[in-house]
């Protein structure tokens, strides 16, 4: 069959139906993204979920992830790569990125992979942390961010928010657990039946966590009663529930006696300087009820029991005079596959105008509630109560950002 010249027309006027190429936002300022696998403390979450990934790329950033770093909240690696990250297999080849991003603080085996000028966002735990971690960080010239003490524009702490939220939900459902007799606990069903007692918790501090934790509690029949040290956070409290539920400034004789007869206590008292007041003494946890539950949610800022010690969701619990106490630093670890959507959502928003504005130094020039996560700067540190508490230097980190200008 001779040739009629029309399959060339047809390319021509594009008649033939053809791939098109995904479209990706070429910019100057493109960030480099490492997203490592967390080898601490049993930490399931991830800060990137793949639908994020897909986002950053598409604004023509890149994003390397160590395989199976997000298997422990059901995101696969063929997820990621399909979303367009590089797939690497070793943490070597994460920490080549310029800015990462990760749950845990960094841990020893993860300094000798740090690089020089390196910028760090993970949580920053004090209390587990000594001196010598900001002296590494310090001596690669390592800019440091402490996702948690991140501030939105009016003033709020997004991550806080989220992971209390996620926390105090889940936190009914363990001391739930712990009751139970499987677990060789006090045999109560929390909550009410009729003909029985409803279960009592006591709640100390009206923050996020005591919100959500008293929300599913009220659903439950529950008889709560919250504590904190600051009337005007039980009345937000209040109004936030919508509901009527006993509050009461912590007093030594009114906390003691409500912790004596309560079958859950829930610690939630966060320290405005990182570390948590401590309210609860052996001696009140020594007149609780036989097989009792502490759930210390605060423990990563050391507790508010003199009693807590932080435990792992390989060994959750263990007894002090005879009461069960649950420290689990990171609660919200055990619904991973929500958090790490809770943690993507508050982190993609925050790279992709980090990647518009010109990176992380230009992020602090411009946004001054950003810079309230910074601890460490290029080799310095910059925090005035990490400073004071293990005797090093500091700089104001404002003084820094002036010096520039």
């Amino acid at each position: 069959m001779q040739p009629t010249g029309f399959e060339e027309l047809a390319k021509q006027a594009s008649i033939y139906s053809q791939e098109a190429p995904a479209l990706v936002r070429k910019q100057t300022n493109t960030l480099l993204i490492g997203l490592p696998k967390e080898v601490s403390m049993q930490e399931n979450r991830i800060a990137l979920t793949p639908e994020a990934v897909a986002i950053l790329v598409r604004n023509g950033h890149d994003v390397l992830l160590e395989t199976q770093a997000g298997v422990g909240a059901q995101f696969s690696d063929r997820e990621y790569s399909e979303a367009g990250a590089q797939v690497v297999y070793s943490a070597k080849e994460v920490y080549t990125a310029d800015l990462i991003v990760k749950i845990e603080p960094v841990v020893k085996a993860e300094f000798e992979l740090l690089k020089d000028g390196q910028t760090i966002i993970s949580a920053l735990n004090l209390p587990n942390l000594d001196k010598s971690y900001f002296e590494h960080l310090n001596a690669k010239n390592i800019t440091a961010i402490a996702y948690e003490h991140i501030e939105d524009k009016v003033g709020g702490m997004p991550i806080i928010r989220a992971m209390s939220e996620i926390a105090g939900s889940t936190v009914m459902f363990i001391a739930a657990e712990y009751l139970s007799s499987v677990n060789n606990g006090r045999g109560i069903i929390l909550g009410g039946v009729t003909g029985v007692p409803p279960t009592k918790v006591v709640v100390l501090g009206a923050g996020t966590v005591a919100e959500y934790a008293a929300r599913t509690a009220i659903g439950l029949g529950v008889d709560i009663k919250v504590f904190d040290r600051h009337i005007y956070k039980l009345q937000r409290l209040k109004y936030a529930i919508g509901h009527h539920i006993y509050t009461s400034i912590i007093d030594t004789d009114t906390l003691a006696e409500a912790i004596q007869r309560a079958d859950v206590v829930i610690g939630a008292l966060r320290g405005e300087d990182g570390v948590s007041p401590c309210v609860i003494t052996e001696e009140m946890v020594s007149k609780m009820k036989p097989n009792s539950v502490i759930i210390d949610v605060c423990i990563d800022q050391g507790g508010c029991s003199e009693t807590s010690r932080m435990s792992s969701h390989r060994e959750p619990t263990y007894k002090v005079n005879g009461v069960i106490h649950y420290c689990v630093p990171n609660i919200a670890s055990r619904v991973a596959h929500s958090a790490s959507n809770a943690l993507s959502n508050i982190f993609l928003p925050f790279l992709l105008q980090t990647g518009t504005i010109g990176g992380i130094e230009e992020m602090l020039y411009t946004n001054a509630w950003f810079m309230r996560g910074i601890y460490c700067h290029k080799g310095t540190l910059t925090n005035q109560f990490i400073a004071h508490k293990f005797g090093m230097r500091f700089k104001d980190l404002g003084l820094l950002l002036a010096a520039r200008m």
